[in-house]
């Protein structure tokens, strides 16, 4: 990987905030877009833009070429055995809705149960919770160890025979741990249950193998895969998808209408109702090809890279404190500076030209269990070098200094 190569072909990055080069680390909240996603985006609006599925004029053609492109391409990318198990949603959130609220509340019954974990973004924790309460079935969290990660031991303890879903994380948006998904779409397959994959944080930034991993569904969402913000996908099984009633009713997704009944297209288009996102499906596919021109094995080795060299210089640092394992975790770490609050102490590095998050990260549970209102949070991605760790640390050193503590 040339990073230099690499940062040029990202307009944003080259810009001064507040008097000092911009230095973004919040990929894990969305990733910025390169050159050639923006002009794809750009040329479609320029040349093709028409509706999908309908028109037989010209552009309705190339525009409807375009969108099922991509959806191959998707298919591609995670090793889909069809790009008929791929389903275009807004993102990861409409994608785990749709999962609990079509298969899951079809399917589960009162005592069944639902298995998650404390570490789950909102996303993948408040369908669940809902899909629930329609249900009748009981929602049960495989615990936490002391660093944040998850044993198998315990993964073992928690599923039983009457486990019907298990939905967890690949990369937990906090701790950065990076879950053993094979090993426990194993163990939830063994006693019959089926395992839905929150994939935000994992898809980005390691190779993904859905058929490897023997996983029932998969969310992903573009915007933090160098893609447009709105557009995302669900892998689903094609038995699986075939079985489950779409959600949203409108245009498009039917088949035959009468005045008292329809009926629907096959998966994975009688989840699309209405206008889909074409835009951002033409954006997902050339950030599919950035990424794959770059090597996500490329990518991943990067990642880890700078998050050790990151967690080696922050540890370096007098009265922070870390979250989450020191090792084997994803690109993201994040921390608190003591008596500071995280939003006080983002904006003091944000004088600096450093962007970080700070907040709960929608994990209020997770927040709890860290027995912490909120944290800090700096996220890494392709585009980012040690001199930006770098210039991270000497930010942090000013917020100490202007909060009053003695540079360590």
């Amino acid at each position: 990987m040339n990073i230099a190569e690499i940062r040029a072909q990202f307009p944003i990055l080259h810009q001064e905030i507040n008097g000092h080069p911009l230095v973004y680390l919040d990929s894990a909240a969305t990733s910025q877009k390169p050159r050639a996603v923006i002009e794809a985006v750009k040329k479609y609006y320029e040349w093709d833009n028409a509706n999908v599925h309908r028109g037989v004029h010209t552009l309705g053609a190339r525009a409807t070429e375009a969108y099922e492109q991509a959806r191959i391409k998707v298919a591609q990318f995670i090793n889909a055995k069809s790009e008929n198990e791929i389903v275009f949603t807004r993102g990861t959130t409409t994608a785990i809705n749709l999962v609990a609220s079509s298969y899951a509340r079809a399917n589960l019954k009162p005592g069944d149960e639902i298995v998650i974990t404390p570490m789950e973004h909102h996303s993948n924790l408040i369908p669940w919770q809902m899909a629930a309460q329609a249900t009748g079935a009981v929602l049960k969290y495989i615990p936490l160890q002391p660093d944040g990660t998850i044993s198998l031991a315990d993964v073992e303890a928690t599923i039983t025979p009457a486990t019907k879903m298990i939905s967890i994380t690949y990369i937990s948006n906090v701790l950065g741990v990076i879950n053993p998904i094979k090993e426990i779409a194993a163990i939830a397959h063994r006693n019959g249950a089926k395992i839905c994959v929150d994939g935000a944080q994992s898809t980005p930034h390691i190779p993904v193998d859905v058929q490897a991993l023997n996983v029932d569904f998969y969310a992903l969402s573009g915007h933090k895969m160098c893609a447009p913000t709105g557009i995302g996908a669900l892998y689903g099984k094609k038995a699986l998808l075939e079985s489950m009633e779409p959600i949203e009713f409108g245009g498009e997704m039917i088949d035959f209408v009468e005045l008292q009944s329809s009926t629907f297209k096959e998966a994975p288009w009688k989840f699309e109702g209405g206008t889909p996102i074409i835009s951002g499906a033409v954006g997902l596919a050339a950030a599919i090809d950035f990424l794959n021109e770059i090597g996500m094995e490329n990518i991943a080795k990067h990642d880890r890279q700078l998050s050790n060299y990151a967690m080696d210089r922050l540890s370096e640092v007098d009265d922070v404190i870390i979250y989450g394992p020191r090792n084997d975790r994803g690109g993201l770490i994040t921390f608190n500076l003591s008596d500071v609050h995280p939003h006080d102490l983002s904006t003091v590095l944000d004088a600096e030209g450093v962007a970080i998050r700070a907040g709960h990260h929608c994990c209020q549970p997770l927040m709890r269990w860290l027995k912490a209102s909120a944290t800090a949070r700096a996220s890494f991605y392709l585009y980012n070098t040690e001199a930006d760790v770098d210039a991270f640390i000497r930010a942090l050193h000013t917020a100490k200094e202007y909060f009053g503590h003695a540079v360590g």
